[in-house]
């Protein structure tokens, strides 16, 4: 047997971090024990878990400190607060029955632990690990979390100490902004306006790369550093090596033109989906985008079926919609279809309900006269809820 669990609880900076083993002496986690009992480096010494002196807990448990410690004080916060936290945890999970009593003398546990070196108040520091401990062993012992969860999960939330987060297209339909002015200030202060929505895209826009290159991303993420941004290159030749720039340059997605060579689009998703981030295929000037769909090795993971701004008269190609869902579904791929051009207010229900799950919207936003208050009539028009605002870290 051996099973793991995690846990974080509390505030910094007595923040409490577990990682947690257990499992059977004779088996992996047995033998981990006695290896970090014998095998000693410096600032990171474990140690036994006791609940007092004289009062080892059981299982057995071995702590290993996570942050190397300097002094007598830092060790004192280990060998105090912490290491009794710990002991009392595992003590209580047997008591609970989240560990089988009869088990206890064939268990052993490794309980890896985080103290702030700037940590200082016990009584914090004893409950905060108490309960990272005790969650931690009932999330090893249920096998928490499951797959599931796990893919519900991991584009949900945002990790408490990276200070970002990274957006992904899990929920349309979503509102994307066209910033296609070549002015920079202008469009930054169009960023400024928009609203903090979970629904909402930035798309760096042809005409503005076309003059500030790809590191015009890096100012608008000054701006908005947990959107979700779009670069428009509409590339057509060089794929990979373009989409590795748009990566390099911190964009979530590179747009390419799907009057490029085959070949080139196929590296432009390649590239993109070794990096990370989404290939974006733009329809512009081609009627049917269904063969070219077809010769592809891989999907993107968007369509953009574009009418351009110059050819406004003409009709919309929201028709061909059901096909291109079709064909991903066939090839058993995740696709998401933008609409792009003539999108308005008074037309959003007809585009989400031909299948849209992106409305691509330009100058009805950036030269509007109240650019928030328009913003947020196209994000109340996606009839979609906000998510994440009040949940907490343990929260599933």
């Amino acid at each position: 047997m051996i099973s793991i669990g995690e846990a974080l609880i509390g505030e910094a900076p007595e923040l409490a971090h577990v990682d947690l083993m257990i499992g059977d002496k004779d088996g992996p986690v047995g033998q981990a024990f006695a290896t970090g009992m014998t095998q000693l480096s410096g600032g990171h010494t474990p140690l036994l878990s006791v609940i007092r002196p004289n009062l080892l807990t059981k299982p057995a448990t071995l702590i290993v400190p996570k942050v190397t410690v300097k002094n007598m004080d830092q060790a004192a916060l280990i060998f105090g607060p912490a290491q009794a936290a710990v002991a009392k945890a595992v003590a209580d999970a047997v008591e609970a029955g989240i560990i089988p009593k009869e088990q206890t003398e064939e268990l052993v546990i490794v309980a890896s632990v985080f103290i702030h070196p700037q940590a200082a108040d016990y009584n914090r520091i004893y409950r905060y690990n108490y309960g990272a401990t005790k969650l931690a062993l009932e999330r090893a012992m249920s096998g928490f979390p499951g797959i599931d969860t796990v893919l519900q999960e991991k584009d949900r939330g945002t990790h408490a100490i990276m200070g970002f987060k990274i957006t992904r297209l899990w929920d349309p339909p979503y509102l994307q902004v066209a910033l296609d002015n070549p002015n920079i200030d202008q469009i930054l202060g169009v960023v400024k306006s928009l609203p903090d929505s979970d629904h909402l895209i930035l798309e760096a826009g042809t005409p503005l790369i076309k003059r500030y290159g790809v590191d015009v991303i890096a100012r608008i993420r000054e701006v908005a550093p947990n959107a979700f941004i779009v670069a428009d290159l509409k590339t057509l030749d060089t794929g990979n090596l373009e989409a590795r720039m748009v990566a390099d340059a911190t964009a979530d997605a590179i747009v390419v033109s799907a009057l490029a060579p085959v070949s080139t689009i196929d590296k432009v998703i390649e590239e993109a989906h070794k990096t990370g981030i989404y290939a974006v295929i733009d329809t512009l000037n081609l009627p049917d985008p269904l063969p070219m769909l077809r010769k592809l090795k891989t999907l993107p993971d968007v369509v953009e079926l574009h009418r351009a701004i110059d050819v406004e008269e003409t009709e919309y190609q929201w028709g061909s919609i059901p096909d291109i869902k079709a064909l991903a579904e066939k090839r058993s791929t995740k696709l998401l279809i933008a609409v792009a051009g003539g999108v308005r207010v008074d037309n959003i229900s007809e585009a989400l309900g031909a299948g849209a799950d992106i409305l691509v919207v330009g100058r009805a936003i950036t030269n509007a006269k109240d650019v928030y208050q328009t913003a947020e009539m196209f994000i109340e028009g996606l009839a979609k809820e906000e998510i994440d605002q009040f949940r907490v870290m343990t929260d599933f």
